[in-house]
């Protein structure tokens, strides 16, 4: 039998696509299977690929890798005997083993997710702007031809932003906000955004969580420091707890 070899399995999973975990296993006591150094990857689903020790442990790294895959950020986990759990440790997430071997393993738990996509509407000098910039910031940029979103399989992860300044602006709109994408703007002034939300609004289209215009307020000018200030935005959205925020807090910027 060919060796285990967890760079591949993560290469695979990569390739899929689909988010996962991988726990290593970073120290042990007394008596256990695992030993320190061990990983394995933990899909989304709760396969474990690799060896990290008896059912108390794979159970518990199951539930912790379904967690750090909702949260997005890793976290250290204990799995050791009801007996042993003297005091709980705010930064160690704690699980009781009921394994006759009465060991103690401690994992590191990591996420993987590909990075968001953002989706950009529009062939215009801002639209190009911002897919080089958002490329350079690690995002997966897709830039549609038409108002057909349905090959790009966006999630609640994703941002869309349309750009496309006066051409087949509303079809674009409508697009956008059906999307499940987080976040959705437009570069556009309040007013436009207004009444191109009103006409949606007479077919039945909510698009009330529109953020328009686009971008933090930076007094951009140019292509370049627009697109700048509609990333910058994005890039707060991406790493902020807040995404919860009342929409009517997310129209109060006039940037450009």
């Amino acid at each position: 039998m060919a060796r285990f070899d967890i760079f591949d399995t993560v290469e695979t999973l990569r390739q899929q696509g689909a988010p996962f975990v991988i726990a290593t296993v970073i120290r042990t006591a007394d008596a256990t299977s695992a030993k320190a150094g061990a990983k394995a990857a933990v899909t989304q689903s709760g396969e474990i690929i690799g060896h990290l020790g008896g059912a108390c442990v794979q159970r518990a790294v199951k539930a912790a890798a379904q967690m750090a895959i909702s949260k997005g950020v890793p976290q250290v986990i204990s799995v050791k005997p009801a007996d042993k759990i003297v005091e709980l440790n705010d930064d160690v997430q704690t699980y009781k083993s009921g394994c006759p071997s009465g060991g103690t393993v401690d994992l590191l738990i990591e996420p993987y997710a590909q990075a968001p996509q953002l989706l950009i509407f529009g062939d215009t000098p801002i639209s190009h702007a911002l897919a080089a910039h958002a490329k350079l910031a690690g995002f997966r940029v897709c830039e549609p031809k038409g108002d057909d979103l349905s090959m790009f399989d966006l999630t609640s992860r994703d941002f869309v932003v349309v750009a496309s300044q006066g051409s087949g602006d509303l079809a674009a709109l409508r697009a956008a906000v059906l999307s499940p994408a987080r976040r959705v703007s437009m570069v556009a002034s309040k007013r436009k955004a207004d009444v191109l939300c009103a006409k949606l609004a007479d077919t039945g289209v909510d698009a009330s969580r529109l953020k328009s215009p686009a971008g933090l307020d930076i007094k951009g000018v140019d292509p370049h420091e627009i697109a700048l200030s509609v990333l910058a935005e994005i890039v707060l959205w991406r790493n902020s707890d807040t995404f919860g925020v009342d929409k009517t807090d997310l129209r109060t910027q006039s940037p450009n």
